[in-house]
């Protein structure tokens, strides 16, 4: 297994509930912050442009399941992993860590597209130069034709 791409985060007081406990929404926002994160560190962006149109990778599946809470003030381990590169998409992986121990594990399913019209997009090919920056990362046997 290759070392994830990992960020260090303390949780915030308004991303919790009444009860101190990170509200499960915000899970997602971080999963996105980290995936951020990780293009940032590859000389990437999630808003680029590909032959003067805007490229982007939208999502089409989101889950996340939760073992322990998150609660305000702790400090958390986001770790990420590309699991699956696929032709037009990428499948990622989002472990949420407090002092080693597993506390919730994400998963995104994203596409990658072009604005080919004013609010409308198609899908395609993941561009080479990105393909060739995203494959440094990729989990052992995440190559695929999806």
């Amino acid at each position: 297994m290759a070392q994830p791409f990992t960020i260090r985060r303390r949780v915030q007081f308004h991303e919790t509930d009444m009860a101190g406990v990170m509200y499960f929404a915000n899970y997602f926002r971080l999963m996105e912050e980290v995936e951020q994160e990780f293009y940032r560190s590859l000389g990437l962006s999630v808003c680029m442009e590909n032959g003067g149109r805007r490229l982007g990778f939208p999502r089409v599946n989101v889950a996340c399941e939760y073992f322990e809470p998150a609660r305000f003030d702790d400090v958390l381990d986001l770790e990420f992993r590309l699991m699956r590169l696929g032709t037009k998409s990428i499948a990622y992986e989002v472990t949420f860590m407090r002092d080693g121990r597993r506390l919730a594990r994400g998963s995104l399913t994203s596409v990658c597209c072009v604005e080919s019209a004013p609010g409308e997009f198609e899908s395609i090919a993941i561009p080479p130069p990105v393909r060739e920056a995203l494959s440094a990362r990729l989990e052992p046997a995440g190559l695929s034709q999806a």
